[in-house]
């Protein structure tokens, strides 16, 4: 599994680019290849996709794109190739937005995602999605993050959130949020 690779492109395509690295061309689906400028470097978030029939790499110029488009395929009905136009316009806020407010006209103007698909995105994912305004998370969203991984619901961590020391290390505020959600 890949993190990230860091490349030159060197080939756009209408859905993919070439990222050269160490004398090796990488085909990359992306939403928008036209947003990479042709031979300038960049670091470029993977997700590798493996099927019996198929290897392919699907990039994203963040890491809260990619994030965000990894729980987006695994709602019921709704692929790699579905998702990654969601991105094209380069706003996972706007995205997590319709999530959050249930707004299914804003995801149905998405190629392929109709009423059906639309509405188990939001049934799936309402509630789970954290956003961060930029991209280095400050530490409310390192906890959420952390205690979502752990398998406990947006409300019960709502309710402990305000108990807890902002000034700790994450470590220690995750024991901290941890016996606050076993009482």
């Amino acid at each position: 599994m890949y993190e990230y690779m860091c490349g030159i492109v060197t080939c756009e395509e209408s859905n993919y680019i070439v990222l050269e690295n160490n004398k090796v061309g990488y085909v990359i689906y992306t939403a928008n290849p036209y947003s990479f400028n042709l031979n300038e470097e960049y670091k470029v978030y993977l997700y590798q996709y493996v099927r019996e029939d198929e290897i392919s790499l699907y990039g994203f110029k963040t890491k809260e794109e990619k994030d965000l488009f990894l729980k987006l395929i695994d709602v019921k009905g709704l692929g790699c190739k579905m998702a990654l136009p969601m991105f094209a316009t380069g706003s996972t806020a706007g995205i997590v937005d319709a999530i959050e407010r249930e707004n299914i006209l804003y995801l149905k103007k998405f190629p392929k995602i109709g009423d059906k698909v639309a509405r188990q995105i939001i049934l799936d994912l309402k509630g789970k999605l954290v956003s961060s305004s930029n991209n280095s998370p400050d530490k409310n969203d390192e906890l959420v993050e952390a205690l979502t991984a752990l398998g406990y619901k947006m409300p019960d961590i709502k309710r402990v959130l305000p108990s807890i020391d902002k000034t700790q290390k994450i470590e220690n505020q995750i024991k901290e949020a941890l016996k606050l959600l076993l009482r």
